[in-house]
């Protein structure tokens, strides 16, 4: 190779180096993993704060998070006319955002369970006759995420069954 074309060469990947590496400013904060852990607790406040930022994710910018969902996956977002498809985008943060950081397998159960405390907490907030169908179904998403660690576990039996308990909790409040 020529020694001109060497040197524009070099040149050139020289450039490409400083302007591919992070600079300081697009470097995600290193609170990241703190924040993260903020955003995937089991609690409330712990879930208000997550929805609170994912209505302002540009705010967020810095951290570099993965806003990405496809709901609940395979599974129904809306079982029965009960709306998971929030605890299932929180779900899905997390799982997605510490996968991100290689801390997956160090945080999966915690974020299982905060999914289950999400969809009790959305089951909490219909009528007390179809509660315990949305509740069966809460069990039947955390366990399928759970123990197989996909929502492509939950079958349709397990919507009928829940949909069985669903119309006679509705036909006993009648």
């Amino acid at each position: 190779m020529p020694r001109p074309l060497r040197t524009v060469l070099a040149a050139l990947v020289a450039v490409l180096a400083v302007l591919g590496a992070p600079s300081p400013a697009q470097a995600a904060p290193a609170d990241k993993p703190a924040v993260l852990a903020s955003f995937t607790q089991t609690s409330v406040s712990s879930y208000n704060s997550w929805n609170a930022a994912r209505q302002n994710q540009g705010a967020w910018s810095a951290y570099a998070f993965i806003w990405s969902t496809d709901y609940c996956s395979s599974s129904p977002d809306n079982p029965l006319g009960f709306d998971f498809k929030l605890s299932c985008w929180r779900h899905d943060f997390g799982y997605r955002n510490y996968k991100d950081i290689g801390a997956f397998s160090a945080n999966k159960s915690r974020l299982d369970s905060m999914f289950y405390e999400d969809l009790k907490r959305k089951c909490a907030t219909y009528a007390a006759a179809v509660r315990p169908a949305c509740y069966s179904l809460a069990w039947t998403y955390y366990e399928a995420v759970s123990i197989a660690g996909s929502l492509a576990a939950v079958s349709a039996a397990d919507l009928e069954a829940a949909a069985e308990l669903k119309a006679a909790g509705e036909a006993a409040a009648r």
